[in-house]
Parts: structure tokens; C-alpha cells; sequence
């Protein structure tokens, strides 16, 4: 990495460089995550902040619910017609950031690939729904939507970002 790329790194306390790989993990910053925190955190429940790039009007940018397993890929719901299911497509790269909004404030952001997009099944709806609902909520927002034209997107997160401020105390 070049010295005033390494410096702006170290203003913002990020590691923009790492890709999440055990050979990455520079300790560069005292508020980084290591991988595993950042794919714990990932994994905890957070309205997911996706971005997408879109050439004729700027970037999009949308919360989401989203589902992630340490390991695995990032999945979410949405319309094939939708603004975000116009822009998706196997191959686009993504951005998406997950944050605690309180004190000590944490955050992992991911940037990778679309592996892939198939049709939404009432199962996939209900288990997001119930993550972010609960068991009640989440079934009776199930038994309401609209699965028959939703899509699921995966994602190989690739690039990795973090902090988590409370590594300062």
C-alpha cells in the first residue's frame, strides 16, 4: 500500500486493504475488529445499509434486512422490479454496512460480488421475517408479503471494513 494511502488508512482507523484473510489481519488500528468479530457482527441483527451503483443517477443507497453465517455468503429479499432488482445482476459488485447507532458505535462494511439470484420461496420470507420480528410478527408479515415476485440475492463478501470503538476503553 502506498505510505499517503497507509496515512489516510490510519486517520480513519479502517483497513481498507484487508479482505478479511487471516494473512490481512494487520493490527494497523486499536478500534479494528478482528475477522472473526467482523463476521459475528455481521451475523448479529442490523438493518443492512446496501449500496449499489447506478451509472445514470449515482449510487443507491437503501436499508435492508439481510441474513449472514460466519463463512458464508450475505442473502436478502427483494423485487425483481424494484430500483435494486433493475441494478442486480450476477457478477455486480455491492457494498453493504451493518452499524450499532450507540455508543461505543461498531461497524462492518463488505463489498463483494452477486453469486446469484433465484425466486423467493414463502420459507425464505418467513425465516427473514421472523429474524427481524420475532416469532409472531415475523409470521403474520410473512403470510402478507408479496414472495411471489421476490428475489434472493447472494453475496460473497470479499473486502472487509470495521470498527468498534469500544476497543478504545
Amino acid at each position: 500500500m502506498p505510505k499517503a494511502l497507509a496515512e489516510l488508512v490510519s486517520l480513519f482507523n479502517t483497513d481498507w486493504y484487508s479482505c478479511g484473510n487471516p494473512k490481512d489481519e494487520k493490527k494497523d488500528s486499536m478500534t479494528e475488529m478482528t475477522e472473526k468479530e467482523k463476521k459475528e457482527f455481521l451475523a448479529d441483527l442490523h438493518v443492512g445499509i446496501l449500496s449499489l451503483n447506478d451509472n445514470s443517477k449515482g449510487p443507491l443507497t437503501a436499508p435492508i434486512w439481510y441474513d449472514y453465517k460466519p463463512d458464508g455468503e450475505l442473502w436478502f429479499i427483494t423485487g425483481p422490479n424494484s430500483r435494486k432488482g433493475k441494478l442486480l445482476k450476477q457478477g455486480v459488485r455491492l457494498s453493504l454496512v451493518a452499524q450499532d447507532e450507540e455508543p461505543p458505535y461498531k461497524y462492518v462494511s463488505i463489498e463483494g460480488p452477486v453469486v446469484s439470484i433465484e425466486q423467493a420461496s414463502k420459507d425464505h420470507m418467513l425465516s427473514m421475517a421472523i429474524r427481524y420480528l420475532g416469532d409472531e410478527q415475523g409470521k403474520k408479515y410473512a403470510q402478507n408479503s408479496q414472495t411471489k415476485t421476490g428475489v434472493i440475492v447472494r453475496v460473497k463478501p470479499e473486502r472487509w471494513l470495521s470498527v468498534d470503538y469500544g476497543k478504545l476503553n
